[in-house]
């Protein structure tokens, strides 16, 4: 009996640790990808507590009708699968600047400032070396100065690569 109890203490103790996969204090990296055209972003993710992390990003996309930098921040929510993979998801949203290409049906005042919320999903893999990998989906909403664009609805899809330290 005493020897059942010690090894279900043991397994227990096993299991809750190889499940309690910290997240990095910092990390800084790229973010590449768009959903129609190329996009990069400069990302650095902030730890907030055990299993919550901020994140921002500062990027630059290039599309068939415009060109825009953005400017997005997202809490995350992050929850240990399998190893060393994670998964997440987050609100936020950002800002940024749109200047769109002159072609028929785009006026140059739809070009300026547009504000934006986004959600976020994602998974991410933890190197036993200080690298993160990740593939996200942020699905942005516009909300304003978005009337140039052909909808206010963007899905973002992404990889990113991540020093932590």
């Amino acid at each position: 009996m005493k020897i059942t109890t010690l090894l279900t203490t043991l397994f227990l103790f096993a299991t809750a640790s190889m499940s309690a996969q910290d997240i990095s204090e910092h990390a800084l990296g790229l973010r590449l990808g768009d959903s129609d055209g190329f996009g990069a972003e400069i990302s650095y993710q902030k730890s907030i507590a055990r299993y919550n992390r901020a994140e921002f990003n500062l990027g630059w996309r290039d599309s068939r009708d415009f060109d825009a930098f953005k400017l997005s921040g997202v809490y995350q929510w992050v929850h240990p699968l399998d190893g060393n993979f994670n998964w997440y998801y987050g609100v936020g949203g950002g800002l940024g600047n749109v200047d769109f290409d002159p072609a028929p049906g785009f006026d140059d005042d739809d070009d300026g400032l547009f504000v934006f919320a986004a959600g976020d999903i994602g998974i991410e893999y933890n190197f036993d070396i200080p690298l993160l990998l990740s593939l996200d989906f942020r699905p942005e909403i516009g909300l304003l100065g978005y009337d140039g664009f052909d909808n206010d609805f963007d899905f973002d899809i992404a990889l990113g690569i991540r020093y932590q330290f």
